[in-house]
């Protein structure tokens, strides 16, 4: 979006990510909002018939962990690798499509992933992350975050396979908004693709 909006500045578009994809559909449906970021569909979980979607960006995952973890120094790390691996993430709301993605990356891959403990912001999350050994997150490619030089953080890419989020956007089939399709094609254009060679998403996402 931060790439739309700088080669789009003229446009007025509220694009959001929401808490669940009840919520966004609800938003964009209401009018409350243009569009959403979201991974669809969750399982048993099919989207209303007035509500478009389009797949836009697999997002890979990467392992972050702090200075004095085992794998900080790995150039990347295999799935495999991370068996036995404790990897915290605070904050999983059972019942969303993100913790249905994280429920099958367990089962998967037989991956140990905790979300025990209060979710006090990402700032938390890399302070704990940086001063535990034990403790390692996955984090997406894309996310920009910027973290004090002391505390030695590492990003990893994952491979073998690489696990990939699965965004798509969200709209209302009758949204008058001209700048739907303005974006559309602005993210068709950037898009890298889908489920390329040695990716992994869950079965039950989208195709398109």
């Amino acid at each position: 979006m931060r790439a739309f909006h700088r080669t789009h500045p003229e446009v007025d578009l509220d694009v959001v990510m929401l808490f669940d994809i009840e919520t966004a559909v609800a938003a964009v449906r209401s009018g409350t909002i243009d569009a959403s970021f979201r991974a669809v569909a969750a399982p048993g979980r099919p989207l209303p018939e007035d509500i478009e979607s389009v797949r836009v960006l697999d997002e890979p995952l990467q392992l972050l962990t702090g200075p004095a973890h085992a794998l900080a120094g790995a150039r990347s790390v295999t799935m495999a690798r991370l068996t036995g691996h404790r990897i915290w993430m605070p904050g999983i709301v059972p019942g969303t499509e993100w913790a249905a993605y994280y429920d099958d990356l367990v089962a998967e891959f037989g991956l140990t992933i905790e979300a025990t403990g209060p979710n006090f912001g990402s700032d938390a999350l890399l302070d704990t992350v940086a001063d535990t050994p034990a403790l390692a997150t996955f984090m997406g490619g894309h996310t920009r975050l910027v973290w004090p030089a002391g505390h030695g953080l590492r990003r990893i890419p994952v491979t073998d396979p690489t696990p990939v989020y699965p965004h798509s956007l969200l709209w209302h089939r009758d949204n008058p908004h001209p700048a739907l399709g303005t974006l559309r094609a602005h993210l068709a254009a950037a898009a890298a693709g889908h489920d390329a060679a040695g990716t992994w998403r869950p079965g039950w996402v989208l195709q398109h």
